[in-house]
């Protein structure tokens, strides 16, 4: 059993805190796009993109009564652009079951496109400052490090939730994403500015324990030549207008492979990117 993370994290954790302009809002609808916005693209690309889209679509009324097509051009260069349809399938869904307003319950959250564990927590830490504990692949890392040992997902999420002074919910998150973030990194950990140093089992002996821990990624796979390159090519072109079927392996960079453009551009439409217009693709 790992020992306790103290309260007193806070005292070091807060001056500290990297300044991310949806830190500045306890908006539920903004704090939700930063979190599924971050799920798979780093900090200092969201940073813009998240303000933008917010200027489009400031509420979820605004983006379920958009055609997908409009938040695929908004979220055009994020990359993994599922989730920019799941946003919008999640927007439909408040607006119809909810008003148009965000839940503030956990499950209603997780019922939501889109929306897993750690974003439905998020929401409720983030936007409700309820006493919900965030796992994601930084809190993860620390976790297990200090734990000394692999943790299961249930096993890293109950170490959380025990922490998580009352109250405290939205500070203590943040802190715990930056520590994780900033010093506790999956390469290169800075150790010896740790603040809870003193409690980890770890501390940079031996193999690292967060290492297949559940809920810590691992090394993302190749995407120079990849079909997701040829997806986010795809989607990047038919935000400027429909692209003919025999244009696909030259617009998805396989000019010598047209079967692999047509299996891949079909995977585009299947996720409901795309939908067939005469002989080509263009966005929903």
């Amino acid at each position: 059993m790992s020992a306790p993370l103290p309260v007193e994290l806070l005292d070091w954790g807060r001056p500290r805190l990297r300044d991310l302009p949806w830190r500045r809002t306890r908006e539920p609808w903004p704090v939700l796009v930063a979190e599924v916005m971050l799920q798979q693209t780093q900090v200092d690309r969201v940073v813009p993109r998240w303000e933008r889209f917010l200027d489009r679509f400031p509420d979820p009324v605004a983006c379920a009564g958009a055609p997908v097509g409009d938040v695929l051009r908004e979220w055009s260069g994020l990359g993994y652009n599922r989730r920019a349809v799941n946003l919008h399938r999640c927007a439909t869904r408040v607006v119809a079951l909810h008003g148009g307003l965000v839940p503030a319950d956990l499950d209603a959250l997780l019922a939501l496109p889109g929306v897993g564990p750690y974003t439905a927590r998020a929401v409720l830490a983030f936007a409700f400052e309820q006493d919900a504990a965030v796992v994601d692949t930084n809190v993860a890392r620390v976790l297990a490090r200090r734990a000394g040992h692999r943790l299961t997902a249930g096993e890293a999420q109950a170490l959380a939730d025990g922490a998580v002074p009352p109250g405290q919910a939205w500070a203590w998150n943040q802190v715990l994403l930056d520590l994780g973030a900033v010093v506790c990194r999956a390469r290169e950990p800075r150790c010896g500015e740790c603040p809870v140093a003193d409690g980890c089992a770890w501390r940079g002996v031996g193999p690292d324990p967060a290492r297949g821990s559940a809920g810590v990624g691992g090394p993302q796979s190749r995407f120079e030549g990849s079909d997701r390159q040829g997806r986010g090519r795809l989607v990047s072109a038919l935000s400027d207008g429909p692209v003919p079927a025999d244009r696909l392996a030259e617009v998805m960079g396989w000019p010598d492979d047209p079967e692999r453009a047509g299996r891949v551009a079909a995977g585009v439409r299947a996720d409901g990117l795309a939908v067939s217009c005469g002989s080509g693709y263009r966005l929903p």
